[in-house]
């Protein structure tokens, strides 16, 4: 009687499991089909002049950044149209407010792609560092919080990403890695409050 009653429990566990699993996966599609949507609304309507790819890329970043950033296809045919870029970027934002971030990260990563060169580039880089953090993904984390000094080296979000670096890589043992990295922003940035933080950090 009592392994019956014990193989019905773990029937009934099963089931349960199996029910969470299908509703994990309905929640992940249901995200996905939100950004094609999104993204869908984003490219219809387009009769703007994307005929200058080159052009668009050298008005959008006094940087050389996206040579070495994404290929030329999603570069050049969406690079300049703010009002999109805008949409895009406020949409990815607003997942970090509602904590979504899961779906922030793919937001923020979407936009990368399809925008490399956009005015908002830069911030959504260290967003996309911020969110991977928040997720506990200390590597995704490092490796977006890098590229912001790599791919858009004059922007202002440089010195917090290189202290978030200095951080990751304390974490994950790194330590001599980390002061390096924390002296690398006080000597380059030592008016920023990144800086100041740096400094209080090597002090200890």
């Amino acid at each position: 009687m009592q392994l019956q009653q014990m193989q019905d429990e773990i029937t009934q566990l099963r089931g349960m499991l199996e029910e969470q699993q299908n509703q994990i996966q309905q929640l992940k599609r249901e995200g996905l089909e939100r950004y094609q949507e999104l993204d869908r609304r984003l490219s219809t309507p387009m009769p703007s002049s994307g005929q200058a790819p080159s052009g668009a890329i050298d008005a959008n970043g006094a940087s050389q950044a996206p040579i070495s950033h994404q290929p030329q296809q999603a570069a050049g045919a969406l690079a300049s149209d703010p009002a999109k870029e805008k949409i895009y970027y406020e949409a990815a934002f607003d997942l970090i407010k509602a904590k979504d971030f899961d779906k922030a990260s793919q937001a923020f990563g979407a936009f990368l792609n399809k925008y490399p060169n956009s005015q908002y580039a830069g911030n959504a880089q260290y967003w996309l560092g911020e969110v991977n953090l928040a997720k506990g993904d200390l590597q995704g984390a490092g490796q977006a919080f890098a590229k912001v000094s790599q791919v858009y080296p004059n922007h202002p979000k440089v010195p917090d990403s290189l202290y978030k670096l200095a951080d990751i890589e304390q974490r994950l043992g790194n330590a001599e890695k980390a002061k390096g990295i924390l002296r690398q922003v006080v000597a380059q940035y030592p008016n920023t409050s990144a800086a100041q933080l740096a400094q209080r950090q090597l002090g200890h």
